[in-house]
């Protein structure tokens, strides 16, 4: 497991960030430049928990291009859009349309099948774990007991 850092650069604290794994979003996307300049590797956020919490739609195609700007760099990767709380269907057609390979993950939500997760395993070399629904409080029990 790699851990990813929120590339909050905006606030400061650039030089203790410099080496580690940085995650930009797509929601909030002015530190993408820097953490391309100091991280090990830079994870490109979809902003769908984001777009989620505010109530927004999604631009997918523009994130799609954002991704193109940033894959220039071997070590950059990103998530592949997702629809919090929007079902196995919804996240496999996200899947489906994603067009840039393996260079991304998709996500498998705690409140989704467990078979599920393991489908993902088998096609993809990384998935990303995203906490909805039931689970959708990081660290209590109930996500504690699912994890």
């Amino acid at each position: 497991m790699i851990h990813y850092h929120c590339a909050d650069i905006s606030k400061g604290g650039v030089f203790e960030l410099a080496g580690k794994n940085l995650l930009v979003s797509h929601a909030y996307p002015s530190p993408v430049y820097s953490a391309h300049e100091i991280a090990q590797t830079v994870l490109l956020d979809n902003g769908a928990f984001s777009a989620w919490k505010s109530g927004k739609a999604t631009n997918w195609a523009a994130f799609y291009d954002w991704c193109d700007r940033w894959f220039v760099c071997s070590t950059t990767w990103a998530i592949i859009p997702d629809v919090i709380d929007g079902g196995e269907d919804a996240q496999d057609a996200l899947i489906k349309q994603w067009p840039h390979g393996k260079r991304g993950a998709p996500v498998w939500h705690l409140d989704e099948p467990i078979s599920r997760l393991l489908r993902l395993c088998d096609e993809w070399e990384r998935v990303c774990l995203g906490s909805a629904g039931e689970f959708s409080v990081v660290g209590n029990d109930r996500w504690h007991h699912r994890m």
